[in-house]
């Protein structure tokens, strides 16, 4: 067989078994691996390693994507010295996303403009590198959508799309008073991921207040039960990052006057 149809005949299998960047570079690297005296396991190894890495580099770009985080809220831009040692220290800890083999959840409480979004949210961009799946979204979001799906008979449907994610992530729970429907499709989410995925919320609520949440006082204990039971409680007790920010502004805005 001439060099012409191997060549051929290989770019026909690489396509076959989906592997693009071996397809595309193994000339390259054929040439090398000639030029550098390479062995064939070499070669070999390292044409392999690049198609993994790629794949690995796609496959976090995609799971950034669909995660739904807010862009600019990642781990380098969040000073981290505003936050208790321990709750630093705790969260360096949770980077590892050991707590998402056991179906541990990740509770963040604290003053509005603490930083506990920011922090959820750049927790997920480092798991999402360690090539763990995570969801964000509101908590109003996430009701308007569960609704809809009820409506529309398709509650099951959904709530099974967000198993697919390691940890669902859910912003300012403590910010929406629900009617009883909407109290409901929450409950179900939480308990339908009770020890089978991680959910990470933020309240600026302390669980004594969630009863304006569920409205139902063996709801509300419920909801917590099934939270609480295999949980991380970060709580990030700080003065507004916001309102300090602020403050800083006038303050330069003010020299320059």
């Amino acid at each position: 067989m001439s060099t012409k149809n191997i060549t051929s005949r290989i770019e026909e299998f690489l396509r076959e078994l989906h592997m693009p960047t071996i397809r595309r570079m193994y000339t390259e690297y054929s040439d090398r691996a000639q030029s550098e005296q390479m062995g064939y396991m070499e070669y070999l190894h390292d044409l392999i390693e690049q198609e993994c890495e790629e794949r690995r580099i796609n496959r976090i770009h995609r799971f950034v994507r669909e995660s739904r985080l807010p862009a600019e809220k990642t781990l380098e831009t969040f000073d981290m010295n505003r936050i208790p040692v321990k709750v630093s220290r705790t969260i360096k800890a949770l980077m590892d996303g050991s707590f998402l083999k056991r179906n541990e959840n990740v509770l963040a409480f604290g003053n509005p403009g603490s930083g506990k979004t920011h922090v959820l949210c750049a927790l997920g961009y480092e798991l999402i590198q360690k090539q763990y799946r995570v969801y964000f979204s509101t908590c109003s979001l996430l009701v308007e959508e569960m609704l809809r799906a009820k409506q529309e008979m398709r509650l099951d449907r959904f709530l099974k799309k967000l198993s697919n994610y390691h940890a669902v992530i859910i912003d300012d729970i403590g910010y929406v008073q629900h009617n009883r429907e909407e109290m409901e499709v929450l409950f179900t989410l939480l308990s339908y991921r009770y020890e089978r995925g991680s959910v990470m919320l933020t309240s600026n609520l302390p669980f004594s207040q969630w009863e304006k949440i569920f409205k139902d006082p063996m709801t509300t204990a419920a909801a917590i039960d099934r939270l609480v039971h295999h949980s991380v409680i970060l709580e990030l007790n700080v003065k507004s990052y916001r309102m300090e920010s602020a403050k800083n502004r006038q303050k330069i805005n003010g020299g320059k006057q």
